[in-house]
């Protein structure tokens, strides 16, 4: 645009001096770069509209967002994954793309507030149908309708989850009592903040003292 800018302003200025030229070979070297500064700026790609401009900027512009927070829910024939997104009832139903496989869905919504969000959630837990399976707009929020191949209850979305779970669950359930409650406390203190970890270290102090006196037959 700068460019173009300058091409115009030698071009005025060209036409100012042939307004005041009077010998033949100044006015045929003035012409010719008239003539050549007329093409030059004729090749230039002309300035697009302003709308037109933010229309494309909106576009190309942003980042992807990777979507992290969902709530979801689940009835005899559905699995349903809600995604709050404020504005995207807004957008053409066209932008909000929902490809599915059996064991997996991909959640994509382009253009929404200058950004693009995605999500993906492989290795479902049980098989889904992909022909069942569909994404409704609503008001702030897109749902995702994940057809059960069968109808039965799911204890979480996807496999990882399970064994997670399945893991957690294998440290607490041992024979002895007390080891699995050190295991509860050990991640209770990883997981907790500052006033966890002091209630905890506190309850450590004052259990270790109560066995030392022999109040309590506690070994942790």
């Amino acid at each position: 645009l700068l460019f173009l800018n300058q091409l115009q302003k030698d071009l005025e200025e060209v036409k100012e001096l042939l307004t005041k030229a009077t010998r033949k070979r100044l006015r045929d070297v003035l012409m010719t770069e008239k003539h050549k500064l007329e093409l030059e700026i004729k090749n230039q790609p002309q300035p697009k509209p302003k709308d037109v401009v933010e229309e494309e900027k909106s576009l190309l512009g942003g980042y992807t967002v990777k979507i992290n927070n969902y709530g979801w829910d689940q009835s005899d024939k559905f699995i349903k994954i809600y995604i709050s997104l404020n504005g995207v009832q807004k957008l053409p139903a066209e932008n909000v793309q929902v490809n599915f496989t059996e064991r997996s869905f991909d959640l994509l919504v382009k253009n929404l507030n200058g950004k693009n969000y995605t999500m993906t959630f492989n290795n479902l837990l049980k098989p889904i149908s992909v022909e069942g399976s569909s994404r409704k707009i609503k008001t702030d929020m897109v749902l995702v309708m994940c057809r059960k191949k069968r109808e039965e209850k799911w204890e979480c979305l996807t496999q990882v989850e399970k064994e997670s779970k399945e893991k957690e669950k294998a440290a607490y359930d041992t024979s002895d009592p007390s080891e699995g409650l050190m295991n509860l406390l050990k991640k209770m203190y990883a997981e907790g903040d500052d006033e966890m970890k002091r209630t905890i270290n506190k309850a450590w102090v004052e259990s270790r003292e109560k066995q030392s006196k022999g109040d309590i037959p506690m070994d942790i």
